[in-house]
């Protein structure tokens, strides 16, 4: 089973290349800690709207040096997506392997019981690769990294706004489902959803 730390030694591990649907190439691959000023191009590019769905603590190079200083220190995986031409980064997949204690109470009220073996995930793209089909492509990559590290189950990181039916119909074809709703601290109501994960084979 993989760790932070083993990733962090060997980010191939984890390294893979895609072709896209329009026959560009990205490569999906460990955050690094050389990725901060990339990393920062990627936050402040983002969209009002990108931002409103997608919340990091701050969208400039602080912020994007934060979450590299953070490799391997706490319980984020954090992993990119780089256009593979340009060198840019289109995207940032997270997940978190321990579990907030408001996600559990809320599962909980839906007769859900979280546990050791579930994860947080989340998925930001940038404005340019949305729509593009790119999450979809992705998908199988991140059932792949949760389940080297042992989950069993995905819920989503925050939830999903209730207005962003695009990203609902995503999870809901890649196989969640949704538990239940509740109302953020900044009044927007949003979904829970979570995805039980098919065993590997031989476990």
């Amino acid at each position: 089973m993989l760790t932070l730390a083993a990733v962090a030694e060997d980010p191939l591990v984890l390294t893979r290349r895609l072709n896209l649907n329009d026959g560009s190439e990205v490569v999906f691959r460990p955050l690094v800690h050389a990725d901060a000023e990339r990393l920062a191009g990627f936050l402040e590019e983002l969209s009002a709207e990108s931002r409103r769905l997608s919340p990091f603590d701050g969208y400039d190079l602080g912020a994007a040096r934060k979450l590299c200083d953070a490799i391997a220190r706490y319980d984020k995986l954090r992993l990119v997506l780089e256009d593979v031409s340009s060198g840019r980064i289109v995207g940032l997949v997270e997940f978190s392997l321990d579990l907030h204690p408001a996600d559990i109470a809320r599962y909980r009220e839906a007769g859900i019981h979280l546990e050791a073996t579930d994860c947080r995930f989340g998925l930001s793209l940038a404005d340019d690769y949305q729509g593009r089909g790119v999450g979809t492509r992705i998908f199988p990559l991140v059932v792949d990294v949760a389940q080297r590290f042992g989950r069993k189950r995905i819920i989503l990181f925050g939830g999903v706004l209730a207005d962003n039916p695009r990203a609902i119909r995503y999870y809901e074809k890649h196989g969640f489902r949704l538990v239940g709703s509740f109302t953020g601290r900044d009044g927007a109501r949003s979904f829970d959803m979570i995805l039980d994960l098919r065993p590997l084979p031989g476990r």
